[in-house]
């Protein structure tokens, strides 16, 4: 058989028959590099997942964590609740052009605030680093599951950041069938991965009796041995609930138990026990945990959020109180207080007990302690910043939710390593 004459680069010639003893071992050497990589890679090798693992909280159960570039992993045991804020020049994201689902108050770069360096921090645990998040790899590890936000405002100022990290890749569709912006249904159909927010400030049944009430914020009737039957009667069909709560406990209330008022929270009234809020915010958790464990149907996992601290400075939220610090504090700088701090002690406490039954039942709760980070993010809230300075309108400092984008962006970062357990 003739050999043909080929031309290369550079002016050089070969033959069919030389360039195929050159070509071959090369094709054969990048086949087994190719192959090692993939070995490496976690989804294709479990035992990775014993080998870098992290704890989400102080406990000492471990997970693995993946992001897109599979070399990096967290410490084994690396206490992702402690740490530091460092700065990120990388950051923001997103911002509020790029994503759609920001609400008005929480867009601080709309409504002109001038320092804008509070997006430039990332979160670094002691004695790891936590990747970025990577929302192609939230998005397959969510392929064909369910994600529950349930809680007040914050639980949705949590979910609107995962839209926005994720509208990198891909927007929901609105499935709702409500116009009720407190229950919303959305899902990713590339990848049937479906988000739904339930409104539920106190987990429980609650009530408002009086729209105004002792000191003009209302007054509410708790009935502490009952969930939620919004969130607590379609459980069964999620993968995952991420669970939270704190402010509103913090409203004049009435205690119930057993359908009999038992006490309540400055209800002013006489002959009724002033138990205060740390008593009902005990028991709502321990019934919404309850709720949970004793559900025949539910599969999935429990997330608990902690507490996401306010930071009103120089008065309370209601007079003149104001966050208007430009960077986050270092962890020697301040500590948690008052009620905030018994109410995260709270929280650590009921869902160590109820995490002890769910393992005797199969089931998996899980903590997402970012109680101390965001105690370090003064600089992260929307303050006056949720409306132009010029409009008429009559709204107090917002010290308790947070900007979009912004800190509460690593919850997310959090999430993305627990749902890769």
């Amino acid at each position: 058989m003739k050999s043909h004459l080929i031309k290369l680069p550079l002016g050089r010639y070969h033959n069919l028959h030389s360039l195929r003893k050159l070509i071959i071992p090369s094709v054969l050497i990048f086949l087994f590099l190719a192959i090692i990589t993939l070995y490496d890679y976690p989804l294709l090798h479990p035992n990775q997942q014993n080998r870098n693992s992290f704890s989400p909280s102080s406990s000492s159960s471990s997970s693995s964590s993946f992001n897109s570039s599979p070399s990096i992993y967290l410490v084994r045991e690396c206490n992702i609740s402690k740490g530091e804020w460092v700065p990120d020049q990388d950051a923001p994201y997103y911002t509020n052009m790029t994503c759609f689902v920001i609400q008005e108050h929480q867009n601080c770069m709309k409504y002109g605030r001038p320092n804008l360096e509070f997006l430039k921090w990332r979160w670094k645990p002691q004695g790891c680093e936590l990747p970025r998040f990577d929302p192609v790899w939230f998005l397959n590890l969510a392929r064909n599951k369910s994600l529950a936000f349930v809680g007040d405002s914050l639980a949705r100022n949590h979910m609107q950041s995962l839209m926005c990290l994720l509208s990198k890749v891909a927007y929901p569709e609105d499935i709702s069938n409500t116009t009720d912006q407190n229950f919303r249904h959305l899902v990713y159909s590339n990848y049937n991965f479906t988000i739904t927010i339930f409104w539920s400030p106190f987990l429980i049944k609650a009530h408002e009796a009086d729209s105004d009430g002792p000191n003009h914020t209302g007054l509410w009737n708790l009935y502490l041995d009952e969930v939620d039957s919004n969130w607590a009667s379609r459980i069964s069909k999620f993968d995952y609930i991420i669970m939270s709560s704190g402010n509103w406990f913090s409203r004049p209330s009435m205690f119930y138990e057993k359908g009999q008022i038992i006490g309540c929270h400055y209800c002013l009234v006489n002959n009724i026990t002033d138990l205060t809020l740390r008593y009902s915010h005990r028991m709502a958790l321990r019934t919404a945990f309850q709720a949970i464990n004793k559900h025949a149907d539910f599969k999935g996992k429990m997330i608990l959020r902690t507490l996401s601290p306010s930071h009103f400075e120089n008065g309370e939220w209601n007079k003149g109180g104001n966050c208007g610090r430009t960077k986050p504090f270092q962890s020697n700088e301040t500590q948690l207080e008052g009620w905030e701090h018994e109410f995260y002690k709270t929280q650590v406490d009921e869902f160590r007990k109820a995490e002890k039954e769910a393992k005797q039942k199969g089931l998996q709760f899980m903590l997402m302690d970012a109680t101390e980070a965001m105690l370090l993010r003064p600089d992260g809230h929307p303050s006056r910043y949720g409306h132009w300075a010029h409009e008429n309108v009559t709204l107090y400092n917002d010290c308790v939710h947070w900007c979009l984008p912004g800190p509460i962006d690593m919850w997310n970062d959090l999430l993305l390593q627990m749902l890769s357990m």
